[in-house]
């Protein structure tokens, strides 16, 4: 059996089971972890900033009140088929965090804060956001709010009461998502699935919703509306589905 190496910050490891590592309150920024293995981790309060991470498994872990800042996982697992449970991501920072072509199914993310991260091509089909944090402040009023979900697996999620105004959800299939009560105001819905996604009470003042499957989607339980684009392809939907009746000229 291979000892298990000294972790260091800005080391280069690769192909290695670390499920036997304690990351708890370790810096490890600027590691880079390549076809590694964490199983059953406790990933508390450890410091990975700007780690690179390709190809790694992360089964059944946990971070807590970790530091995630511009790490860069690209097509890793966190996701436990077996037990459909995904990684835990709680009172953590992961700002600027991008995830590409990762599995974070059922991932349950908790009162992080998530500002300009980016998931692409990823699938988050049932993942939870509670009380996700994608704003951050600059000076005494100016609040601005950045995201990126493009081309994304979001079927099932939950961001009800997320707070995503002029973030990028292009592409994402949204299908039987819950979005009650979520700010997407000014946000790029285009070419999105969103079949009976659930948005009573959701923000769509100023969306971009052309090229987007909206059947199901009802107008009247919006919280807000105006400024909505759409295509005229999808007008119909939309006032069926308001109980209007639409007869040719």
């Amino acid at each position: 059996m291979t000892d298990l190496p000294d972790l260091q910050a800005g080391g280069v490891y690769a192909g290695l089971d670390l499920s036997a590592c304690d990351f708890a309150e370790r810096d490890l920024a600027d590691i880079t972890l390549t076809d590694c293995t964490l199983t059953d981790v406790q990933l508390s309060a450890v410091i990975l900033q700007n780690g690179r991470f390709t190809e790694c498994r992360f089964t059944r872990c946990r971070f807590a009140h970790a530091d995630l800042r511009e790490a860069t996982f690209t097509r890793c697992n966190f996701a436990d088929p077996d037990s459909h449970s995904g990684v835990q991501i709680a009172f953590s920072q992961a700002d600027q965090a991008t995830f590409e072509a990762c599995d974070l199914s059922f991932a349950d993310i908790d009162r992080t804060s998530l500002w300009s991260v980016a998931f692409k091509a990823s699938n988050l089909r049932g993942a939870r956001f509670h009380r996700a944090d994608f704003a951050r402040a600059f000076g005494g009023k100016v609040v601005r709010t950045a995201a990126t979900f493009s081309a994304c697996n979001l079927e099932l999620a939950d961001l009800s009461d997320a707070g995503l105004p002029t973030c990028d959800l292009s592409g994402s299939s949204l299908r039987e998502a819950d979005l009650t009560g979520a700010d997407l105001e000014g946000a790029d819905l285009t070419n999105c699935d969103l079949f009976q996604a659930l948005t009573a009470g959701a923000k769509l003042a100023e969306a971009d919703l052309r090229g987007a499957h909206v059947s199901g989607l009802d107008l009247a339980g919006l919280a807000t509306h105006a400024g909505m684009k759409i295509a005229l392809s999808q007008q119909q939907t939309l006032l069926t589905a308001l109980g209007l009746d639409i007869y040719a000229d």
